[in-house]
This record gives structure tokens, sequence and C-alpha cells, in this order.
């Protein structure tokens, strides 16, 4: 089986934690135009943004996108 990263779930968790996104920019130290592009699926996080992403917002790094079955 083979999976692909679908839709960005960022700002979903951000929300769900109550975190703005200049919050978020401050803790991962990343701008806040790049969270934007995250959110709005512009670019795709790589693994290291992932799992600073998930420390951050404490949930698990596969958490961060829908994940779609490839057949």
């Amino acid at each position: 089986m083979r999976y692909s990263r679908g839709r960005c779930l960022l700002q979903y968790w951000l929300d769900h934690r109550q975190m703005s996104q200049a919050e978020f920019s401050r803790r991962s130290g990343w701008s806040v135009r790049m969270i934007s592009f995250y959110c709005t699926g512009e670019r795709k996080m790589s693994a290291e943004a992932m799992y600073t992403a998930s420390q951050i917002l404490n949930v698990p790094m596969e958490r961060l996108y829908s994940w779609d079955l490839l057949k």
C-alpha cells in the first residue's frame, strides 16, 4: 500500500489549539507567510517541518495532513 499527502490540516490544528498563525510563527521560527503557504496548501511541509509543528501543537505528525490511499 502507498499513501500520498492530501490536504494540509495545520490551520485546523491551529484553530483547535486556539493559536494564531503569528503565535505559531513565533514558536516555530518560520515566517507568517510560510505558515500561510502551508495552511493554504501552496507548499507542503518537509518531514522536519512536520515534526516541528507536531511538537508545538502536541499532535502526531501524520495528523498534520489527510492521507490518500494510492491504487
